[in-house]
C-alpha cells in the first residue's frame, strides 16, 4: 500500500491456509452466507447516510406513525414491497430533539442500490415534519432473511 493511499486493507488467508502475497481489500472478501462484502459503493458495514437539520428549540417532534409512513414510502427496486415490510429496518429511534437514528440492512450486500438506499431512507425520514437530523447506518448483522418480512409483504409476494 502506498503512503498516499487511504484504502483500507487487511491480511486474509487464501484458500488452503496460505497467506497471499499482498493484502486484499474489503471488497475482495467473500462471506460464506452473504457473498461479496463491500460489493459496490457504500455497501460496507457501518456506512452512514445523513439528512435533515436540527429542529428549532421547542419544536414538536414527529409521531412514530409519521416516521413509519416515511419508511414505508421507500421501496426495494427489485422487490415490489417497501423496505419496512421487508424487514430491512432493524432499529429506528427518535430522540427528544427530533433526531432519528436508524439501523438498516439490505436483502444482500451485492444489492445494486447498496450505496443509494441508506440515503433514500435518510431523505424520506428527514422530510417528515418534526424530524431533525437523520442518521442511517447500514449493517449486515444479523443478515436479512425472508422470515423477517411482515405478513403483508409475504402476502404481496405469495410466500404462503
Amino acid at each position: 500500500m502506498s503512503e498516499n493511499s487511504d484504502e483500507k486493507t487487511r491480511d486474509v488467508m487464501a484458500p488452503g491456509g496460505e497467506s497471499p502475497g499482498a493484502p486484499e481489500t474489503g471488497a475482495d472478501l467473500v462471506h460464506p452466507y452473504l457473498g461479496m462484502m463491500g460489493a459496490g459503493p457504500g455497501a460496507e458495514e457501518g456506512t452512514q447516510a445523513l439528512a435533515g437539520e436540527p429542529l428549532p428549540d421547542g419544536a414538536a417532534v414527529a409521531e412514530p406513525a409519521a416516521v413509519e409512513a416515511a419508511l414505508r414510502s421507500v421501496y426495494d427496486p427489485e422487490i415490489p414491497v417497501n423496505i419496512y415490510d421487508l424487514g430491512l429496518i432493524y432499529r429506528c429511534d427518535v430522540n427528544d430533539e427530533g433526531d432519528a437514528d436508524i439501523d438498516m440492512t439490505l436483502t444482500a450486500p451485492a444489492c445494486p442500490v447498496a450505496g443509494e438506499m441508506p440515503q433514500q431512507v435518510a431523505d424520506a425520514v428527514a422530510g417528515v415534519e418534526g424530524i431533525g437530523v437523520v442518521t442511517v447506518t447500514l449493517t449486515w448483522s444479523p443478515p436479512w432473511r425472508p422470515d423477517m418480512m411482515s405478513e403483508d409483504a409475504k402476502l404481496a409476494l405469495d410466500l404462503f
